[in-house]
């Protein structure tokens, strides 16, 4: 299984059209970052607990969960990256073939059940992976195929979810209605749809929101998504028990410790920050949260530094302490690329040459308000001190 080779990352901050896989690992401050896709979002305990293992002895142990539900490993270190590889393949979590791989940039609801629509089109797309198109490396698909959509705000290109009239429809992302389809043709009309966008030039716009090229005639609708439901919060679930993870970051060691200790069955992700566990017992668990009303749930923040050479400050001790004193979304970024949230929030503190500069509602790197704070001058700022 030969390693592609790794893409180092520079400073100032650069925006790539791609994002790290498991056969293209990305490097940063901490070591290679390798990206997960696990088949259907979901690791059974044994996979689960083979991950752990292989994270703490070819890494630094550290986990993160996406925006797109897929999990990274940290700290990979290049002389163990391929042993690494060989054991995820292994363990089911990558396909031995790059290619495969790199196809499968899939985020499906993940409170399926097995057997209904969304499994069987998620099953059905990864069985033709294989005649997908070449694509940029950051299209994706969704499928979303319960009573309501709960992945709008995900990032995706196309899109399979309920429509308003309760059938399933086919929607292109950045328009506003799709085409009603059926559970049996709803995998081939995404990679239908898929050909079409490489074959009118939406390779070079990169996304589909941003291509506008006039939809092919039977992909165009006026189903508009059935009104959407909240994402997955912690808490008991029907399926088990949701756990929040602060800034989607956690160690090999406790997500261990928590497999034990709630007897779960099988690890579901999600891209909310949120881990999703199978015939789990709902208890209280050091680093998790059990309430959807934790103060660290409202709070996103990148690494920081010094894991990302891009930032100039230290991003998640701030977050930490500040976002109980904030009402509404708190972003921390350690530059002004702004990757742990692409939408605006309440509150934006951005890194820049060593110190912060604060906005309201409001991306990383907008024009700041007040420019220049020390992290004591925020918390001060907050009440926090």
């Amino acid at each position: 299984m030969p390693v592609s080779g790794t893409t180092r990352c520079a400073s100032p901050f650069v925006v790539r059209g791609w994002c790290p896989s498991a056969w293209r690992p990305l490097e940063s401050g901490d070591g290679l970052i390798v990206r997960l896709r696990p088949p259907l979002a979901r690791l059974t305990r044994a996979q689960a607990l083979g991950l752990c293992e292989l994270a703490l002895g070819h890494g630094s142990g550290t986990l993160d969960l996406t925006s797109r539900g897929n999990l990274q490993l940290r700290g990979v270190r290049e002389t163990t990256l391929r042993p690494l590889l060989e054991g995820l393949v292994a363990l089911g979590l990558v396909d031995g073939d790059a290619e495969r791989e790199a196809r499968r940039n899939l985020t499906l609801a993940p409170d399926w059940s097995e057997g209904d629509e969304t499994e069987g089109i998620a099953r059905a797309f990864m069985d033709r992976l294989d005649r997908l198109p070449p694509l940029p490396g950051k299209v994706g698909f969704a499928i979303d195929a319960g009573s309501q959509p709960v992945l709008g705000l995900v990032p995706a290109d196309f899109r399979i979810e309920r429509g308003e009239t309760g059938a399933l429809i086919l929607r292109a992302e950045g328009r506003e209605t799709g085409v009603p389809v059926d559970m049996d043709g709803a995998a081939e009309a995404l990679i239908d749809l898929a050909h079409w966008f490489v074959d009118s030039g939406g390779a070079g716009s990169g996304r589909m929101v941003r291509h506008h090229a006039e939809l092919p005639a039977w992909a165009q609708g006026a189903v508009r998504p059935a009104a959407p439901r909240g994402p997955l919060a912690p808490g008991l679930h029907p399926l088990g028990a949701a756990f929040g993870v602060a800034f989607g970051s956690l160690h090999a060691e406790a997500l261990a410790e928590l497999l034990d200790k709630t007897e779960a069955r099988a690890v579901r992700l999600t891209p909310w920050r949120v881990l999703l566990l199978e015939n789990a017992a709902l208890v209280p668990a050091v680093g998790f949260a059990t309430e959807a009303s934790d103060p660290s749930l409202r709070a996103d923040a990148c690494p920081g530094m010094p894991a990302c050479p891009q930032a100039s400050v230290e991003t998640r001790p701030v977050a930490e302490r500040l976002a109980p004193h904030v009402a509404g979304r708190l972003h921390v970024s350690g530059c002004a690329k702004g990757c742990a949230r692409s939408l605006p929030a309440a509150v934006t503190l951005t890194g820049r040459g060593g110190t912060f500069d604060l906005s309201f509602e409001t991306r990383a790197g907008a024009p700041p308000v007040i420019a220049g704070l020390q992290p004591h001058q925020i918390l001060t700022h907050f009440g926090a001190d």
